[in-house]
């Protein structure tokens, strides 16, 4: 049985952690595949909400197992505190259902230290990181001096890592930002207590995985930020530092691209984005606002406000290219009701032309003009809908011209927070 992708089709932020809980029920294993705790997926089940940075969102059902891949870059503090914080509300956190690969790499204190000292000094031209070592973690990966969770079953090898990277860490961090240098064995010293919490949970994630599917158990692999956000795709340099398209599920997993089957993009019914870079259906007005606070459009990982606008089908077309989406889970439909109009950007027009794909060049989304198709809204409240007979007929014909302009059809929509504020429309 092949595995199910769940993905982000914009710039992140779309609601992926309710869909993986949701669509949880037809997998055994959850996989988390890239990205670390710089993405947040929020679950609301029975009004309570329950936020994730690194745990896979089906760690709620307690029949699954979830499980890390080495494509995530872990920082085993906020791992632990997640695990804490999960076991006092009564979810069993044991090694029996979660596990680490042991060839994921572990975010150390100068990646956060390095992350925030280079975005501070950019001044006016910050990317919007968080701050959470994020692409210094990827940058020692790719230059082969990175820590793997898997160096914890040898502090002596680990020590040695530790002070061979603080060799450069310390003369950047010296050197360049003028800040203090680090002690390898305090480094060490603090990171012990973790790494031996951390230990019991270390596992050959990619046997795993190949066993779930050889066994016909269902596989689920959850992506982290979204398409637009992709390190080679996405809106460079205003990017994370993973790639985030559905095929990297198996390379960060540790399986075959032909073990991927189902690819669900889950996007907004509006467009969101936090932090800089180009948005071209961004709304600066009063149905911007309208957005931002019936969405409650506040990072779940930093608390930032999100910048709203409208849907922009360009970019979702683009999405379902670059990822092969067999299906659309659309998120926060409630949230554009009230509205007279509704706005769906269906191509651009760049340098006198229009397109229908997002051009390549960098910058070049700050260049483009926005073609605007209007439809007419909806004052119905949707939150109570539960098939797709239920919807009023202005939300129906949006969502199918949805699916027109993005070439996926709709599967999924959600009308709530709650897992229960769901339509399966196939």
């Amino acid at each position: 049985m092949a595995g199910m992708v769940i993905h982000g089709a914009q710039w992140g932020d779309e609601g992926k952690g309710k869909i993986v809980d949701l669509l949880t029920e037809k997998a055994n294993l959850i996989v988390r595949f890239h990205g670390g705790n710089n993405a947040g997926h929020t679950l609301v089940v029975g009004g309570e909400k329950t936020v994730l940075h690194l745990i896979p969102s089906g760690i709620l059902h307690g029949s699954k197992r979830c499980v890390i891949g080495a494509g995530v870059v872990l920082d085993p503090e906020v791992f632990l505190m997640e695990v804490d914080k999960l076991a006092a509300k009564g979810v069993d956190m044991s090694p029996a259902r979660l596990a680490v690969s042991l060839r994921t790499h572990v975010i150390m204190p100068y990646h956060k230290l390095l992350d925030c000292a280079r975005e501070s000094a950019k001044a006016g031209a910050k990317i919007g990181t968080t701050g959470r070592g994020i692409g210094p973690c990827y940058e020692d990966k790719s230059s082969r001096v990175g820590i793997r969770a898997g160096d914890f079953l040898d502090e002596a090898l680990l020590a040695a890592k530790i002070r061979h990277a603080l060799a450069e860490k310390n003369a950047l961090l010296a050197g360049l930002y003028g800040l203090a240098p680090l002690d390898a064995d305090k480094v060490l010293e603090e990171l012990l207590p973790l790494a031996r919490r951390v230990v019991p949970y270390l596992a050959d994630v990619p046997a795993m995985v190949q066993e779930a599917l050889g066994s016909g158990a269902g596989v689920l692999f959850e992506g982290a930020q979204g398409t637009h956000l992709d390190i080679d795709h996405g809106t460079y340099p205003f990017v994370t530092s993973s790639c985030c398209l559905s095929s990297n599920a198996a390379a960060g997993s540790g399986c075959s691209p032909k073990d991927l089957g189902d690819i669900i993009s889950v996007v907004k019914a509006y467009t969101t984005r936090v932090g800089s870079g180009q948005f071209p259906t961004e709304l600066t007005c009063a149905r911007g606002e309208h957005l931002q606070s019936v969405g409650a459009e506040f990072g779940a990982t930093t608390g930032r406000k999100r910048r709203c606008g409208w849907l922009d089908a360009v970019l979702l077309r683009e999405a379902v290219r670059l990822n092969g989406t067999t299906g659309l889970a659309v998120t926060k439909l409630d949230v554009l009701g009230g509205l007279d109009q509704l706005e769906i950007c269906t191509a651009y027009t760049y340098e006198g032309a229009e397109i229908l794909y997002p051009p390549q060049r960098e910058g070049a989304l700050a260049h483009v003009t926005p073609v605007y198709e209007t439809l007419p809204g909806w004052k119905e409240d949707v939150t109570s809908c539960r098939s797709w007979s239920d919807l009023p007929q202005a939300a129906r014909n949006y969502l199918t011209r949805v699916e027109e302009l993005s070439g996926a059809p709709v599967r999924i929509i959600s009308v709530g927070p709650d897992r229960e504020q769901t339509i399966y429309k196939d």
